[in-house]
């Protein structure tokens, strides 16, 4: 009996011995937590300020010339002189080509020497007529052939005219699809011919924007073939029907473009300035948290700062808490007691530690990389602009600027 209370004995001992060890362990481990202090977060941030703010309405369209046309022939035939080199400028009238006419001139003669021998048979038969020796019915039908033959005529010269093809309006002509020789068919290419300046960009816009918009209002085109070109123009008109399934509106503006850079066919970013300028506190997009209960951000601060806000919400919320219980003596104790508890809920940490602090922001219009804020915000506050997945309120952070979001108004794409 002996020997086993003496096992249950050692037993005991070497429990309470590993015990003991393994809580020094542990003990050990919180303590080199405790020496580390709170982690903390690596953030960057960026100094909120104003800017001059122009509303804006920004849309994509297509670029059209204010008149253009491929040219073609209205008439077969086999191309037998070329007046143009590519890319000429021509003027209205101007020939371009011409087609091959010797069997058209051929006819058109014989309906010549028809139509001659037509008038001096009506001649002829009216001087009989007069003498009784012929009847009406025959100088009548003489004036119908007479006219019949005049009408071939008109008819096989303006199958002549066809080929002769002219410029129908100033332009500038494009490559030339047509060659010496070459037989055509009517309606084939030969060559396109666009007036470029000015020139139409086409655009949609939501059926909201109708009511800031009219004809004659400014506009600004950019391409992204001249990034640092901004072409001026002006609204010309509004399309007076609302697409029923997009509910958007064609508007064409007409931009200068005395140097021909823009091009039918070309992609513009359209911009219309709205009303007057305002100034507006700004931030990159990146730095607010959009949420189906309101936008956030997270402002830094020292850890004193943030306590002395945190003291003095906490004891406005108790005072407002006693005064709509009918305020009593004591009310003061209690919204220091709030206070203090509130303090307490915060880790211990440096007083000028940097901590992240959660604030609720009211956001207006947006442009480019930039969002307008309306409410929330002081000129000056810094603003954590990422890194802000990790934080919370009262969060130790370390701020690193060595790569920063864009906050560019105008931003454009970069080729890779």
């Amino acid at each position: 009996m002996k020997r086993w209370l003496l096992l249950v004995l050692i037993v005991f001992v070497l429990v309470v011995v590993i015990g003991g060890v393994y809580a020094v362990h542990v003990y050990n481990i919180i303590q080199g937590f405790k020496a580390q202090g709170q982690p903390k977060s690596t953030v960057s941030t960026v100094k909120v300020a104003s800017q001059d703010w122009h509303d804006s309405l920004a849309a994509i369209g297509s670029l059209r010339a204010e008149r253009g046309a491929n040219l073609s022939s209205e008439v077969l035939g086999v191309v037998d002189e070329i007046h143009f080199k590519s890319g000429d400028t021509v003027k209205r009238g101007d020939l371009l080509v011409h087609l091959r006419d010797g069997d058209e001139l051929g006819q058109l003669h014989v309906l010549q020497a028809n139509a001659e021998l037509a008038k001096t048979t009506l001649k002829r038969d009216r001087e009989q007529l007069e003498a009784k020796a012929i009847a009406q019915a025959t100088v009548d039908s003489d004036e119908a052939n007479l006219k019949s033959d005049l009408a071939q005529i008109e008819q096989q010269q303006a199958i002549i005219n066809k080929k002769n093809i002219h410029a129908p309006f100033d332009g500038e002509l494009g490559i030339r699809q047509v060659d010496l020789g070459q037989f055509i068919n009517p309606g084939d290419k030969i060559v396109t011919l666009q007036t470029l300046d000015p020139i139409f960009v086409d655009f949609n816009l939501p059926q909201q924007a109708l009511a800031e918009i009219a004809a004659g209002q400014s506009v600004k085109a950019t391409a992204d073939t001249y990034p640092d070109l901004a072409f001026d123009g002006e609204i010309s008109v509004i399309e007076p029907i609302v697409d029923t399934g997009t509910r958007n509106v064609q508007v064409r503006a007409t931009l200068k473009n005395p140097d021909h850079k823009l091009l039918p066919g070309m992609f513009a970013n359209v911009s219309i300035e709205l009303g007057q300028t305002q100034k507006y506190l700004t931030l990159p997009q990146t730095a607010v948290t959009f949420n189906p209960y309101g936008e956030t951000v997270y402002v830094v601060a020292t850890a004193d700062a943030l306590k002395g806000e945190q003291d003095a919400q906490a004891k406005a919320d108790a005072a407002s808490k006693g005064q709509s219980k009918a305020a009593k003596p004591d009310d003061k104790k209690e919204a220091d007691k709030a206070a203090s508890a509130a303090a307490a809920d915060q880790p211990p940490q440096d007083g000028k530690q940097l901590v992240a602090k959660q604030v609720f922001v009211t956001v207006g219009p947006t442009r480019g990389d930039q969002v307008a804020i309306l409410k929330g915000l002081h000129e000056g506050d810094e603003v954590v602009t990422s890194g802000q997945l990790k934080l919370k309120n009262g969060a130790a952070v370390v701020i690193n600027n060595s790569v920063i979001p864009t906050d560019n108004p105008n931003p454009k794409p970069v080729d890779e």
